[in-house]
């Protein structure tokens, strides 16, 4: 990720949810998620230069489309980080950030805390939270990083699996470690934790993925 914009910190979700849906219906590509303070917070874009960036935001504020705002460094990111620290912690802190999200409902397109989200949409917003640039379905996911064997599976990595009738892709995961992925299963489901060793998982893993 480059310069990102951040707005709003909330204590209450359905804040964060209005001004996502506002943004959106100003065609801005806008997240929101479930900071470590405890507060929700807004972020859009992804910009080269802080400069871009900036003037972007000085831009919707003239419009009244958002108020105050803060450049979001991609210093600050746990993938900056990584590269500075070796990787260890950066994964860490991907298992950390999908951890948060345990127990919020599946939701088909969803990319939110309050009203859910499906399994992509879920490893997407984790990633982006911490700096790496994430394609948003399964498939595109699968098509990027590298590939890596079911014993070279580090924390954070991702786990692919074709749960609809053939092989193709269709369901992604976070590994945690331990044989464990975190995911968001589908209707009806809670994000949850479950094992690669599992019948159900076993015989429709496809592979593995790595980003870092």
């Amino acid at each position: 990720m480059g310069f990102s914009i951040q707005v709003g910190a909330f204590s209450n979700i359905d804040n964060a949810v209005r001004l996502t849906e506002r943004l959106q219906q100003h065609g801005i590509n806008a997240y929101h998620f479930l900071h470590s303070s405890g507060l929700y917070k807004v972020r859009f874009e992804n910009y080269e230069t802080q400069d871009t960036a900036r003037k972007r935001a000085e831009d919707l504020k003239r419009q009244r489309v958002i108020e105050s705002y803060y450049i979001v460094d991609p210093q600050e990111y746990a993938a900056a980080k990584g590269q500075r620290d070796g990787d260890v912690e950066l994964r860490e802190a991907i298992v950390t950030t999908a951890r948060r999200y345990v127990g919020v409902p599946y939701r088909w397109g969803g990319e939110s805390p309050r009203t859910g989200f499906d399994c992509s949409g879920l490893t997407m917003v984790v990633y982006r939270i911490n700096g790496l640039d994430l394609p948003r379905s399964s498939g595109q996911q699968w098509q990027v990083g590298i590939s890596i064997d079911r014993h070279q599976l580090r924390k954070g990595d991702l786990v692919f699996f074709a749960t609809r009738s053939g092989s193709k892709v269709s369901h992604v995961g976070i590994y945690t470690g331990g044989n464990k992925f975190l995911h968001a299963p589908g209707r009806g489901r809670r994000i949850q934790t479950s094992s690669l060793s599992s019948k159900y998982y076993r015989a429709r893993y496809v592979g593995a993925r790595s980003y870092l």
